[in-house]
């Protein structure tokens, strides 16, 4: 146990280690400045915006940006579609699968493209090599990419800079950032165990005479752009439980390193672009401090274990069921809460065996979005929170409400408002339809107090574009399909239409010269006030549902009924 939590620290300590050096990185990359990659991939870009007819120079307003992404992301799903439709006469089938049900693929295609990957699918009795690479790790890539961008694009209109070209954002994200370090990591994953074949399925004579089948595959670059990208879907079931996705410690470190830098980095990376680290480091230390927070809130309760099943036994153990013993029931609650937190959505062991106080804590990581959030759009979220803390901030003191040197009106707290409210909506209310036929709709297979979680949790896996879900709830139907992929849709279009909007309006403000009346929003007082500020408003209006669920699920636990 002693020996889990030091590699917990460890982890930790090597992540903010990271964040300077691949947050300044990144700033240079997306600032247009040289890096070491230049003498490679500038050819490579130059010829792909040739052939596309995009101007490296060519600056987007908001609507243009807005469409572009639109645009390009309908094109991909369409185009992913297609090709797994088809999967049947394309090359890399060796085990012969033929197209699954159009729910299914709709639902497949809609969560790949908008950097969910929620599967109701099994990946290794479902889909080809060919499907699996060249379809989905091709979303893999361009979904995580249209996630950066999109981040940036908000971070240059926060800053009063001109928001960028989309195609060239994305191209970038690829190219110097996703492209390279999936190379490096899928090699050091080929090290650790991890197998890249195109060989079919094994199959094997055990010591008893049955045969055994043994699902293989080009793993190893899967898996890292699945969690460089935070993708989260796994080329098997079991997604990161699975041996050969996550063979040993070595492994699991770096998925986890992987999962976490780029949603950590950006925080560094819009200090740079705004030219106030000290700004930058305050932020990510109040994200970091509620982290730790609920990492520890997990681990207590996986430590504690379940007392219905020590008291039965008459011991006093950790909670090991759904863990996977190689790894250490430390590593899968310190991993469950960070794959929530990034909206990563990869999993190492089962989120639906963990306790109460765990399920509390991946829950509050979803209704936030934004310790660390998904791929550009959390550190976007953040800052959201920081704009509406500057506003009430201002009303109170008796102040205008500025940031950056740039005023916040009605029309920014308007998108503002928008970007939090549309997450509820899309959560509960199908949550709420769902419950109220919990035969013909919710395939609930624990009823009672985990029943709404498994529910709730499925949905907000869904919109706030995760895809981790609990697995006792039997989501492969039509309806959980055709719901689900609405709330994934609305759950990313949505807001990023609001935050390009409202970085296209900020970065069209004049800017204001600071005075002694100005509210500083680089002190260690208004970050706190932003924490609380973050509290709240996650908690209004998913509190009734956190009460419902792992906290009568707690008190119901402790009862021992």
């Amino acid at each position: 146990m002693g020996q889990g939590f030091w590699q917990i620290g460890l982890t930790l300590c090597i992540v903010i280690a990271i964040v300077p050096v691949l947050g300044r990185y990144m700033a240079r990359v997306f600032l247009g400045e040289r890096t070491l990659l230049d003498p490679l991939m500038n050819p490579i870009e130059r010829s792909f915006f040739l052939l596309a007819g995009v101007g490296r120079k060519d600056d987007l307003t908001g609507g243009e940006y807005i469409r572009a992404v639109l645009y390009s992301n309908l094109v991909m799903g369409i185009l992913v579609y297609s090709l797994i439709s088809f999967q049947k006469l394309l090359p890399w089938n060796p085990n012969g699968f033929d197209a699954p049900s159009w729910d299914i693929l709709l639902h497949t295609v809609v969560s790949f493209v908008t950097n969910t990957d929620q599967q109701h699918y099994t990946g290794e009795t479902t889909l080809s090599y060919f499907s699996q690479v060249a379809a989905l790790g091709f979303l893999m890539f361009t979904s995580a990419a249209t996630g950066l961008a999109v981040g940036i694009a908000f971070i240059r209109g926060l800053t009063g800079k001109k928001l960028g070209n989309f195609y060239v954002d994305l191209t970038r994200a690829i190219t110097r950032i996703l492209l390279p370090i999936s190379v490096i990591g899928a090699i050091a994953l080929v090290f650790c165990g991890v197998p890249q074949t195109l060989d079919q399925t094994l199959v094997v004579q055990t010591l008893e005479g049955r045969t055994q089948y043994i699902a293989r595959g080009p793993v190893a670059s899967f898996e890292m752009i699945k969690m460089l990208g935070d993708n989260g879907g796994g080329f098997f079931g079991v997604n990161s439980a699975h041996p050969f996705e996550n063979p040993n410690g070595a492994a699991n470190l770096i998925e986890i390193i992987a999962m976490i830098a780029i949603p950590a980095s950006l925080i560094y990376t819009y200090g740079v672009f705004a030219k106030n680290i000290k700004q930058a480091w305050l932020l990510f230390w109040m994200v970091f401090v509620v982290l730790i927070i609920l990492i520890s809130v997990a681990l207590g309760g996986e430590q504690e274990g379940n007392p219905l099943v020590n008291g039965t036994l008459g011991l006093e153990q950790p909670n090991l069921e759904g863990k996977e013993i190689r790894l250490g029931w430390t590593q899968t609650a310190l991993w469950a809460v960070i794959t929530t937190a990034t909206m990563c959505g990869a999993v190492n062991g089962m989120h639906d065996s963990l306790m109460p106080s765990g399920l509390f804590s991946t829950l509050f990581n979803l209704f936030l979005r934004m310790i660390w959030g998904g791929q550009g759009t959390g550190t976007a979220y953040l800052f959201i929170y920081l704009i509406l803390a500057v506003f009430l901030a201002g009303l109170i003191v008796g102040r205008t409400p500025e940031f950056l040197g740039r005023k916040i009106e009605r029309r920014e707290i308007i998108l503002a408002s928008v970007v939090l409210v549309i997450y509820p909506i899309v959560v509960l209310i199908p949550s709420a339809i769902t419950l109220a036929y919990p035969f013909s709709l919710s395939g609930i297979t624990n009823p009672g107090f985990h029943g709404i979680s498994q529910v709730v949790y499925e949905y907000a896996s869904a919109a706030a574009n995760n895809g981790s879900g609990l697995q006792g709830l039997n989501n492969n139907t039509l309806w959980w399909n055709l719901s689900t992929c609405l709330s994934m849709f609305a759950g990313r279009y949505i807001p990023i239409i609001a935050l390009l909007l409202l970085a296209d309006g900020m970065s069209r403000k004049p800017t204001i010269p600071e005075t002694p009346n100005t509210l500083k929003t680089d002190s260690l007082l208004f970050t706190t006030a932003t924490a609380g500020l973050v509290v709240i408003l996650g908690m209004l209006a998913f509190f009734p549902v956190l009460v419902l669920g792992p906290v009568a699920e707690s008190f119901k636990l402790a009862s021992g009924s």
